[in-house]
């Protein structure tokens, strides 16, 4: 049954279409034009590394995305908006893709433009998203309300990416244009229908007089909340240590265990595999079986990955040989564990203590998720770097393996505070 006022099942696998669009536009910025600029093009790697951080960097404006659609009393055109935003900047991007061998300063200026333009409208769909997925989610669904969406998105991006690349052949600059105005148009639709009336019947965005107040007042204010000030700090903790081994992973395998480009693209793929696997478990054992509470799935996650990365860094003394493999998959399991269940936390805390607000304080933690996935990577990367010129590859792998495994111990431990759900909704949202 479904309570008054919130989510059915349906509405639920509605709103993850929204997400599965938000990833199968994204992934062809990340993926598909990374890929032209560095390989057809010959441009330096660091051109569209540097244009992904952009992307990541402007949705340091997810707050206020957030307390605009607090402040309208509806999430639904912020969705919409903030999906057709994207769609612009995917198709600008994909079409300056044709201008860098002739007008290179023209084409990384627009380039930059529409990166920004990116962030924007990944900023505005994906926290207004969530805010609506949190207000209007009953607490005892949570866990698996965020299990249906990101597995949705990770369908979304797979899918796509496939597509994408089995169309793309062989490549012309038109035939890119082509095929991502085709994904962006049916992004678009698709979530449009998805929210269609979708917020009729449901709970409203609870506004008061602290709703009129500006967005810096709205922001100092929760940010006063110890808890939600505990919790944006656990975030950013957390999700740095989650993207540190992005960049760092697949060379590691390469160097230190002598894989083949096709061993480690699959390495890649068998951690994802556990990171689905990991988040299927926590949404089955918290919504379905009423086992533990987010809680406790979120620290068993976090110290679950800094197990699985101590022994990645073992191995690599090891070498070639090494069961690399199956520590990266129990890596993507831990990963998956903690993400799904701090989503679900995050969805609680937001829900439940939101005070109309809840559109803000999503847009606070969105913020602190994409500024740590931003620089986790980098600093990955720029470590690996360092201690390679001092010491020999496994060691200085290892070392920053070891150093994101302490992340996540440190994680864990704020956890345990930040992630405790309030007194009078315990048993709703731990399923205790």
């Amino acid at each position: 049954m479904t309570q008054a006022g919130t989510l059915s099942w349906f509405g639920i696998v509605r709103l993850g279409l929204v997400q599965m669009c938000l990833g199968s536009i994204v992934v062809l910025t990340t993926s598909t034009l990374n890929r032209l600029m560095v390989v057809e093009l010959a441009l330096p790697a660091i051109l569209p590394g540097l244009l992904v951080g952009l992307h990541y960097g402007v949705q340091m404006t997810r707050p206020n995305w957030g307390f605009l659609s607090d402040e309208t009393g509806r999430r639904g055109p912020w969705i919409l908006g903030g999906m057709a935003f994207l769609g612009a900047g995917a198709v600008a991007a994909a079409w300056v893709i044709q201008l860098f061998a002739a007008q290179f300063v023209l084409a990384l200026g627009l380039s930059v433009l529409a990166y920004a333009v990116i962030g924007l409208g990944v900023g505005a769909s994906g926290t207004s998203l969530l805010a609506l997925l949190a207000t209007t989610t009953a607490p005892k669904r949570r866990a698996a309300a965020a299990t249906i969406t990101w597995l949705m998105m990770i369908a979304g991006i797979a899918v796509t990416a496939g597509v994408v690349g089995a169309l793309l052949d062989p490549y012309t600059a038109q035939r890119l244009l082509r095929i991502v105005g085709a994904v962006v148009l049916g992004a678009i639709i698709l979530t449009w229908l998805a929210i269609f009336r979708i917020e009729r019947g449901l709970a409203p965005v609870r506004r008061d007089a602290r709703n009129r107040a500006a967005f810096g007042d709205a922001l100092r204010e929760i940010w006063s909340d110890q808890k939600a000030r505990r919790f944006t700090i656990f975030v950013f903790l957390s999700m740095i240590a989650y993207f540190m081994q992005e960049l760092i992973l697949e060379p590691y395998a390469g160097l230190v265990f002598q894989f083949t480009p096709g061993q480690s693209t699959s390495l890649s793929g068998a951690q994802n595999g556990g990171v689905f696997l990991g988040m299927l478990v926590v949404g089955i054992a918290v919504t379905g079986l009423s086992i533990g509470s987010l809680r406790s799935w979120v620290t068993a996650g976090c110290l679950g990955s800094a197990v699985s990365l101590g022994a990645i860094a073992a191995l690599g003394s090891i070498g070639p040989g090494a069961p690399l493999q199956a520590a990266v998959v129990g890596l993507g399991f831990f990963n998956g564990m903690f993400a799904v269940a701090a989503i679900g936390a995050m969805m609680a805390l937001a829900g439940d203590d939101g005070g109309g607000r809840e559109g803000t304080r999503m847009g606070l933690w969105g913020a602190a998720q994409a500024l740590a996935a931003g620089f986790g990577g980098l600093i990955g990367a720029g470590a690996v770097d360092l201690l390679r010129l001092a010491t020999t590859d496994h060691l200085a792998f290892g070392l920053v393996f070891v150093a994101e495994a302490a992340l996540f111990v440190a994680a864990a431990g704020l956890a345990v505070k930040a992630v405790q759900p309030r007194a009078h909704n315990t048993q709703l949202i731990a399923g205790e």
